[in-house]
């Protein structure tokens, strides 16, 4: 099976594709973390490399992390029984008062597709449901995004929250968003902030001391 193929139907965004060619290349005995690791990742990378460069855009990522997310779909019991250790896990969830979703989702296909298990809490999450998720998962990274300015100093209240449950640098923090900027991330004392969904991989995997991904477009 060449996974160069699946690769570039991640690429494309051809979800029916990905998952046709993982079935495939399953039934020719591929194992699941080779899939993952050799073409499911890599296409991801490419993808956010053009989303980089310029060459993609959002429409264009969304169709890809929907094409990951149909073969993790597919890979995902394998992956459970072979004990799979995925890149990092991260809670994420849009903050209390705001409804926006799709941003966040963005973000947490983009980190799913890069490896990492995402525990996704959806829009409107109060700070102590972030804290109960982080202390149930283990995670050691928490996304929080807010679209709405009216709703910033819930994501302030929420870091706060997170900083006082846990020891220092126990849970590092990343946020995003549209009224979200660097200077206000510093302020209310989150560890980083991602400008999209590719720059919030790139920053997941630095604050979880994780080795950079190329950037140069394959």
């Amino acid at each position: 099976m060449d996974l160069t193929l699946i690769k570039q139907r991640v690429v494309e965004g051809d979800a029916k594709g990905t998952a046709a060619g993982i079935r495939d290349a399953l039934g020719e005995n591929v194992p699941a973390q080779t899939l993952l690791k050799e073409a499911l990742i890599p296409g991801m990378e490419e993808v956010g490399n053009r989303f980089a460069c310029g060459e993609y855009f959002v429409p264009e990522l969304l169709l890809a992390a929907r094409a990951m997310s149909a073969a993790v779909e597919v890979l995902r019991p394998l992956l459970v029984k072979s004990g799979y250790q995925p890149a990092g896990k991260v809670v994420m969830g849009t903050v209390h008062g705001d409804l926006h979703d799709i941003g966040k989702k963005l973000v947490s296909l983009m980190l799913e597709g890069s490896g990492f298990e995402v525990v996704d809490l959806g829009s409107d999450v109060a700070p102590e449901r972030f804290v109960e998720a982080v202390k149930e998962s283990g995670a050691k990274l928490v996304g929080l995004s807010a679209l709405l300015t009216t709703t910033l100093p819930a994501m302030e209240a929420t870091v706060r929250a997170l900083h006082e449950s846990a020891p220092a640098g126990a849970v590092r923090i990343m946020v995003g968003g549209a009224p979200v900027t660097d200077a206000f991330a510093q302020r209310i004392g989150a560890d980083g902030y991602g400008p999209d969904a590719a720059a919030a991989v790139t920053l997941a995997r630095r604050l979880l001391g994780l080795p950079a991904r190329s950037s140069a477009p394959a």
